[in-house]
């Protein structure tokens, strides 16, 4: 068996369509996603992201990604095998993350808008979704291309806000 690169070191990596790098830990990956430990800014660690290979331009990692991790590393906040989770297919990734961590939010080809929610239904061609609004409330559900799920994130600390306001009786 062999050593996957990169894993469990801080990368980042650039899209051909996007201008936002984005950068973390790798976790783990397969032929059509990567999981991340997720690094926002600065020496922060905020949940998780997954992205498809879709329009990558690669990975990067320099001496400001192996510094970076040097800091995260001595907070103690360098990822785990504990924090692996399937990455067998788009239908198996967002059932996991409904079943473990109740919300998830994603992003189509642009990074300007995401979308927060809960799984409803998956198939080959479509994905149901149960919105979660900015204000935390459950507000319907909104319909996508399954194709079209590009990133995807979990475990941070505004979707975490978000559960919380949305269990709460405010």
């Amino acid at each position: 068996m062999t050593k996957k690169k990169y894993i469990r070191e801080l990368v980042s990596v650039k899209f051909t369509d996007r201008k936002d790098v984005i950068r973390g830990y790798v976790i783990d990956y397969n032929d059509d996603w990567t999981l991340m430990k997720y690094n926002p800014v600065d020496y922060v660690i905020d949940g998780y992201i997954i992205f498809k290979h879709k329009n990558i331009d690669g990975f990067h990692r320099d001496s400001e990604e192996k510094w970076i991790e040097k800091v995260i590393n001595l907070k103690g906040l360098q990822p785990t095998d504990k924090e692996i989770i399937p990455l067998t297919d788009l239908e198996t990734i967002l059932k996991y993350l409904t079943n473990n961590h109740s919300v998830f939010q994603f992003y189509t080809k642009s990074d300007k808008a995401c979308y927060l929610g809960r799984l409803k239904s998956i198939d080959g061609k479509e994905l149901t979704i149960e919105n979660l609004n900015t204000k935390g409330k459950w507000d319907g559900e909104i319909k996508f291309k399954s194709g079209s799920v590009r990133v995807i994130e979990f475990d941070t600390d505004y979707i975490n806000s978000l559960k919380l306001v949305s269990l709460s009786k405010i």
